[in-house]
């Protein structure tokens, strides 16, 4: 008979593997490898109203999910707050299989900030890797999405596909997601354009920002559809960005919305790519047929 007095034996969680296994986890083997994260520009273009670089504030938000490794920004342009600086004293001690993980803040394939990263890791010898950019990702819909409902061009809520009436003319009719680093980064904003119209149950057409025609043809896809209210939702984090979007905006009678900033599902997705980087290193091979057990049982007893 059980005592009631003594409490039942704790039991531990398992760890959890395979397909369920939590993306955000990996093998204690590798220690704490540095976060990295590659701003894009000079410090300067990466700084809000406040002063506070883009990367810091990020840097911020992924320790809420990382708390255990150290995290490091640093710029691809100028002389202040370099990439290159942020590289320093990861060369490889010949016991860890890496020593950081470069993350760019960069929302798609990107080929500048690709070759960027690549130049400072090979000048600095740093024994890191590089992890794809933010996206494509279905989170970056969902920023998206926070973007445009704060500056009062769509519902914050989601329509869930019923058509619902504008409330006022101020809303936008329809949207052009604004990629940065040519045809690549265009094809993943055409994955979040997706995302983003089952979202706001509204026309969404992805375009480059850098490439004034292919905008403006997507506006008019937009008009002949029957928008009269269209917005450009920049992909971007924002120092990516160079051309004058508000000029451009308001030349193809658009409104442009604001770019993505830090944001804590970002962090989230950077959090994820630093995990990716891990697991990939730590994938455990199938045992083979010889390494196997014998199987047991009358089935399976030898024959004589």
């Amino acid at each position: 008979m059980r005592n009631s007095d003594r409490l039942p034996p704790r039991e531990l969680p398992k760890r959890r593997s395979g397909r369920h296994r939590n993306p955000l986890s990996f093998d204690d083997w590798f220690g704490t490898p540095t976060l990295i994260m590659a701003v894009p520009g000079a410090a300067e273009q990466a700084r809000g109203v406040d002063g506070e670089s883009i990367g810091a504030r990020m840097a911020d938000l992924v320790r809420a999910y990382r708390p255990e490794v150290t995290i490091r920004h640093g710029h691809l342009a100028g002389d202040e707050e370099t990439l290159a600086e942020a590289l320093a004293g990861l060369q490889g001690d010949g016991e860890r299989p890496l020593t950081g993980v470069v993350v760019p803040l960069v929302t798609a394939p990107h080929t500048g900030v690709s070759a960027a990263i690549d130049a400072a890791v090979r000048a600095s010898g740093a024994d890191v890797r590089v992890s794809e950019g933010l996206g494509p990702h279905p989170m970056l819909a969902e920023v998206l999405h926070l973007r445009l409902a704060e500056s009062g061009y769509v519902r914050a809520d989601r329509m869930r596909l019923i058509s619902v009436v504008a409330r006022d003319t101020g809303m936008a009719d329809g949207v052009v997601v604004g990629a940065v680093g040519g045809e690549a980064a265009v094809a993943a904003a055409g994955v979040t354009a997706v995302l983003l119209a089952a979202r706001l149950g509204l026309t969404v057409l992805p375009a480059d920002l850098e490439d004034e025609a292919a905008l403006e043809l997507a506006i008019g896809q937009l008009r002949q559809g029957g928008c009269h209210r269209p917005v450009i939702a920049p992909s971007a984090l924002g120092p990516e960005l160079h051309a004058d979007l508000s000029a451009m905006a308001e030349r193809f009678g658009a409104r442009l919305g604001a770019p993505l900033g830090a944001d804590g599902l970002l962090g989230k997705i950077a959090a994820l790519r630093y995990a990716e980087i891990l697991n990939s290193l730590g994938v455990e091979q199938p045992p083979t047929a010889d390494q196997l057990p014998a199987p047991v049982g009358s089935r399976h007893r030898p024959e004589a």
